[in-house]
Formats: C-alpha cells, structure tokens, sequence
C-alpha cells in the first residue's frame, strides 16, 4: 500500500513540476482595512494566548519549501512561540535553495513514509489543489467558524476549494505593470493609476521608438508563462483560466478573444510589442528586457518588488514607477490581477490540528509583518505596517529613491485575486496546446477565430480523453 501511495505522490510531483512551469514559475523571493478589524484581530489573538498559556505543551512541524534567505525563519518563528509559549514549532526547509519542486519531492517521500507532519506550505494552487484531493490536507472550517471571520473579507486571496477551506494565504504577489517613467516623460504620457487593455495598448504605441518598445509579453514559452495568454480573462473577478470551474473548456470567452486580438494588434499592427519571434530565438528575459530599457511597459508579478530600485547584477539607471493591472472596461471594478501566494495548511494525519491551526493563522497575520519579508494577504495590515514593508524591502535595493513608493503602495493596496480555480489533472496538456495553436497565430499560419476554434476542439478531445 505505501508503495503504491508512493508512486502516486512521485507521479503527482512530475505533473507539479510541469503546472509550476505554467505558471508565474519564476524565482518569487495588503493593504489597510478599518481599525475594528484590525481590534477585533488583536482581541482574540490576545484570547489565543490566555488559552495556550494553559494548555499541555505540543510540538509541531512544519514542512517548507521557503528558506532562511527569503522568509526570515529565525526571528518569525521565535515571534510565534512567544504569544504561544506551549506550541513549539520545528521548521523543515525542504529545499536549501527555494527550489519548489525539490520541496515537494520531499514532502511526498515524508508523507508516504509516515513522518510526523503538521503545518505544510505549498506555493502554488495545483500543488495545493492535488495535495487536498490526494487526502494530505484537513479542512480547517472548524477552526474559522469558531473564531468567526469571513475570510474573503480577512484576506485578499481566496483559498476556498468546493465549498471547504483547507489553507490560509501567506504572502500578497500581485501582477503589476512596471514602468519606465524617463520614457513616460519623454513621451508626454501621465502616470496611469487606472486604465483599461485599451488605454494600455495606446501608451505602449505611443512609447514606441526606434530605441524600444512599448511593451514585452514574456510568454507563453512551452506551455509556461500562461498568464501572457489571459491578460483580459485575468482582469475578472471569476471564470480567468483556460479550463472552467466545472471542467469545461473556457476558450470561448469574449475576454479570451480580446486576449489574442490584444497580442496581434500590439506586435503586428502598432509594432508596440516586441515581436514573439525574437523572444524565442534570443531568448529574451522581462529583466534584461526592463532594465536595459528595451521596452517602457513590462507586466510582471511582484516578486520584483525587491529589485525594483536595482541590484548589483540589474543597476538601475532610470525612475521607475507602478501602474495597477489594466481593467476591460473603465465602468470595470479594477483592481482583479494574478496573485500568487502561500497556501499555509494543516497536514490531515496530523494529532495537533488545533496548534498547528493557531500557527497558520498567526502567521498569515501578524507573522507576516513579523518577517518582514513580503506583502502580506491579511487586510488587517495598516497603512504604517505597509509603507515599513515596503520600505524595509526597497531599501535592500541599490537605488530605493529611483522607485516610485507611493504608486507601489497604492497598487499593492488595491489588488486583489480572483476566485480560485482547482487545477485539473491535465491542466499542463491544455496549457501546452494552447501554447502550439497561439504560435500558429502569432507565425501568422492561421488567424484569430481558426486559433480560438482550434483550441475549443483540442481541449475537448483532451477533457473527453481524460475522464
């Protein structure tokens, strides 16, 4: 039984190692709500700890892909055990490097060999999607209903899946458009602080110039860097993968269309994005591309928040500003872009749910302003926390005065993440084709509704082939 549960496990993480891939897949190193909420959170905290100064002393552990380097284990974790001196928590980094994959390799080889697990981290929704349908996961529903918060209204990531909650979010990255604001200048243009798909694609036409472009899409490349093929699905609040809630194809959406008719317009119409063409045989890179000034416009995740201001390898060598994710429609609730983030869970084999609850809750909270290391998903973060956040994260960087602060602040504030959709199975099979069929249209082989119709038929035949 355990060796079949093995392979299982072992088969799950190849398949992870391609959504990875498929996803933001790049080196990842909230905003203010009302004061009662944040009272409301510091009372029962402060219920939490009376409590567990009388409880029986647990030991918990916790699984981790983070390392010290990025998520600052030995001043975080310390925190914890102070405002909860009977839980003692142990942390496992599973990968010296960060290195996702090899985490969960690990993980699946400790939990088919029966270790103790308590408190587990995944960084990407398939791995915690496949992780909770695989059994590995406890629904903390309980726990929540308990304390009673709503946490779409506690957190700027949903992390519902049917109708449980099985994991807390973490960190807060939001996509972004990073803006080279000497072009700006030059070019006459204002600092977009709300904008439409449109309005972006006429700033990017305008910014074009015989030294650069207006933009650079980095993706789809191998069926990875998805989000390249969704930018107009990825401003709703819901309905923004390739594949629907319910499993269906969703490749026939307006939004979709507008994606591709965004993508042709931009490179082959204005000439304001740089050409598919030679992102593939160059090889081309967001970062090389942003700080060597080839293009004005670069839409990233905001894990680049901590080179914004320049690093050693990237000097920066002009101003940079922030503009929000771009909206379909002005009359549009803006604000909806990609998020990644942490999904903090508790382990379902585990005989300490209810510490290791208190843990992730503590840590998707105050934990994260503790670290201080990343945005947090909490909305229970003022103003202060935020701007010290990101002025402790700057101010790692070569040229924080460069940066644009406010405008960072103020995008970071108002983003938020659509609701969340389970991954399927075969999710990597359907990002790879789509990937093969936009080629077909960007090497000008077939046109816009032949790709849409190509794609509708394709990832049928795979959903029918996979039931």
């Amino acid at each position: 039984m355990k060796s079949k549960m093995l392979l299982l496990l072992l088969s799950m993480t190849l398949f992870l190692g391609l959504m990875v891939a498929c996803s933001s897949g790049d080196d990842e190193t909230a905003a203010g709500t009302d004061s009662e909420e944040g009272d409301n959170t510091e009372q029962q905290e402060s219920e939490n700890e009376e409590e567990a100064s009388s409880e029986e002393p647990v030991k918990i552990k916790f699984h981790t892909h983070g390392n010290e380097a990025s998520y600052n284990w030995s001043e975080t974790i310390p925190a914890f055990e102070e405002a909860y001196p009977n839980i003692d928590v142990e942390v496992v980094i599973l990968s010296e490097k960060g290195d996702t994959n090899e985490a969960l390799q690990k993980l699946d080889l400790a939990a088919s060999s029966g270790e103790q697990l308590d408190v587990l981290m995944f960084s990407d929704p398939a791995s915690y999607a496949q992780r909770v349908d695989l059994g590995m996961v406890a629904p903390i529903d309980e726990f929540i209903e308990e304390e009673g918060y709503d946490v779409t209204e506690e957190y700027k990531v949903n992390t519902q899946l049917g109708d449980k909650y099985y994991a807390l979010p973490g960190k807060f990255n939001p996509w972004y458009v990073l803006v080279n604001k000497d072009h700006l200048e030059e070019a006459g243009l204002e600092m977009p602080t709300d904008w439409t798909w449109d309005e972006f694609a006429d700033y990017a036409k305008q910014l074009t110039t015989d030294e650069h472009y207006g933009t650079f899409f980095h993706g789809p490349q191998n069926g990875g860097w998805m989000e390249f093929l969704k930018l107009a699905l990825a401003s709703k609040p819901e309905g923004t993968e390739l594949l629907k809630a319910d499993g269906s194809s969703n490749f026939e959406d307006p939004m979709f269309k507008k994606t591709l008719e965004l993508r042709w317009q931009m490179e082959k119409e204005d000439k304001s994005a740089t050409p598919y063409t030679d992102i593939m045989s160059q090889q081309l890179h967001y970062r090389d591309t942003f700080f060597n000034q080839d293009a004005s416009l670069v839409m990233i995740g905001s894990w680049m928040n901590t080179e914004l201001g320049g690093t050693d390898q990237f000097p920066l060598e002009f101003n940079v500003g922030i503009a929000p994710y771009p909206k379909n429609n002005s009359d549009d609730e803006g604000g909806y872009t990609p998020v990644t983030t942490d999904y903090m869970a508790v382990a379902s084999n585990s005989e300490h749910k209810e510490a290791a609850y208190k843990f992730i809750r503590w840590y998707t909270t105050k934990g994260q302003v503790v670290q201080g290391k990343n945005i947090p998903s909490w909305n229970g973060v003022g103003d202060d926390e935020l701007e010290n956040i990101v002025n402790t994260i700057l101010s790692d960087t070569n040229n924080p005065e460069k940066v644009d602060k406010e405008a960072l602040i103020s995008v970071l504030k108002n983003s938020k993440a659509s609701k969340l959709i389970a991954p399927a199975p075969y999710q990597a099979e359907i990002y790879q084709m789509a990937n093969d069929e936009y080629e077909k249209l960007i090497y000008e082989e077939q046109n816009i509704d032949e790709t849409i119709k190509a794609m509708h038929e394709q990832a049928q035949e795979i959903i029918a082939n996979n039931q």
